[in-house]
């Protein structure tokens, strides 16, 4: 038995002992490499049952909705399919790999840079970067590569990352940053917040990493200064939701969620890993201590902003798995960090199957894992926490991302998503073989902002 599940008997027992009744009655185990593989494979299947998209007259890639044609906004799928590439690549198990393949591409757009018009409306950048994200793991896990007349993965990473970097997605309120919203028009475009800015600031280390082009790492560097500078992270490296630009960004809603504290981990984990540079193995410990401390109470992810009165949105009954899933890539890629996180992922991972005892199966899984019993909110969210959760306990089972030089076989397209700006900006050439589409921060005030005040980011 591989060191990490020794330890997961070690730092369960206890638990297991506290909660028999319940763990009887559970049909999940995570005791050993093929439990944690069985168990997955069955929440998968549970998973992909809230997926219609492959069926006739559907549309592929989109989860029921968005509201009110059903719970889901557009990010979520994006975001379940990045679930998905991960439990292929941490279990073997392949069997939703075609239909994840059609989705990620049916979704892409015209322009390739994942800005399909049909979403138009409820488009921020924080959704663009869900899906990004999700080509960019891709790309970094081998997925099986397109067809060669279709997008290739880190070619869409890149039009997402080179998309955002254009100055037509920055201004000079709040001195910088992404808005949350991407139409003008849009509900929210008056907003500034961490997901949005941690979803281009995740993809931009994670692309200097695969590629060693310095500019992605410039604007990883740029981002991560602003967001100190802004103040959604503080000095104790608690990060907050967003402002308003009418304030300048001075009514900072100071509400808390996973999701943003585990972007923002997974970055500072890559820019270590890829410089190796004492202050991001700072930055990135920092963000360690304070995740772990806020999120996981008793060693279980808690979902602080909300769980306690079950206030929770359908955005953010997914949070957890997110939050797992970039827990265990940090804990890979920053070694000094693996045994805390592991031991951390484990206990919480344990609660989460435990409470897996709904439905007339009695094996549907809710949401409030600390409760040690089912509570009864059930859903693709809160399916996919916990198939996010039982799947990265196998993450020392397998290789960590690859880069171009070491063995990643997706094409790339230092110039993709170009075309979806009306006005492209010109670029300088780089010294490095892999130019980035996007100039530095060009500053310039918007006038015209309309649109009305929103107190939360929730990815919609």
């Amino acid at each position: 038995m591989p060191s990490s599940l020794r330890r997961v008997a070690v730092a369960t027992a206890a638990l297991l002992s506290a909660n028999s009744v319940v763990e009887a009655a559970s049909p999940y185990s995570i005791n050993s490499v093929d439990a944690i593989k069985k168990s997955a494979k069955t929440i998968a299947y549970d998973l992909v049952s809230y997926y219609h998209g492959n069926e006739t007259g559907q549309t592929p890639g989109i989860l029921p909705g968005p509201p009110p044609a059903g719970d889901y906004y557009w990010w979520e799928a994006g975001a379940m399919w990045g679930t998905l590439i991960d439990y292929w690549h941490l279990t073997g198990d392949d069997t939703y790999n075609n239909i994840t393949m059609e989705a990620m591409l049916f979704q892409t757009g015209p322009n390739a840079d994942y800005m399909p018009p049909n979403v138009t409306a409820s488009l921020g950048n924080d959704d663009q970067g869900f899906w990004g994200m999700s080509a960019m793991l891709a790309a970094e896990v081998n997925f099986p590569n397109p067809p060669e007349d279709k997008p290739q993965w880190l070619a869409l990473a890149q039009a997402v990352f080179n998309t955002q970097a254009e100055p037509s997605r920055h201004d000079a309120t709040c001195n910088g940053g992404l808005r949350w919203q991407i139409p003008v028009l849009n509900n929210g475009y008056n907003y500034k917040n961490s997901i949005a800015n941690g979803c281009f600031f995740n993809i931009g280390a994670r692309l200097a990493r695969y590629t060693e082009n310095k500019t992605y790492a410039e604007w990883a560097e740029s981002t991560w200064d602003w967001i100190e500078g802004v103040g959604f992270m503080d000095a104790d490296f608690n990060i907050y939701d967003g402002a308003h630009v009418e304030t300048n960004c001075t009514d900072i809603n100071k509400a808390q969620f996973s999701y943003n504290s585990a972007v923002w981990l997974l970055g500072a984990a890559f820019m270590w890993n890829h410089t190796e540079d004492a202050r991001w193995q700072a930055r990135t410990e920092s963000l360690l201590n304070r995740t772990i401390e806020f999120f996981f109470p008793d060693g279980i992810a808690y979902e602080v902003a909300c769980e306690s009165h079950m206030s929770c949105t359908t955005d953010m009954l997914s949070y957890k798995g997110y939050l797992h899933r970039w827990m265990a890539t940090t804990a890979q890629i920053a070694p000094w960090t693996h045994d805390r996180i592991m031991a951390v992922l484990q206990t919480s991972t344990q609660a989460a199957i435990n409470q897996c005892t709904g439905g007339d199966d009695g094996r549907t899984c809710g949401f409030q894992w600390s409760s040690g019993a089912f509570g009864g909110s059930v859903g693709a969210g809160q399916t996919m926490n916990v198939l996010g959760a039982v799947s990265s306990l196998l993450i020392d089972e397998t290789h960590g991302p690859l880069t171009n030089l070491t063995g990643g076989t997706s094409a790339g397209d230092p110039d993709a998503g170009s075309s979806s700006q009306d006005n492209p900006t010109e670029f300088a050439p780089l010294t490095t073989g892999d130019r980035v589409g996007a100039g530095f921060l060009t500053a310039f005030v918007l006038a015209g902002i309309t649109g009305l005040f929103v107190f939360m980011s929730f990815g919609q």
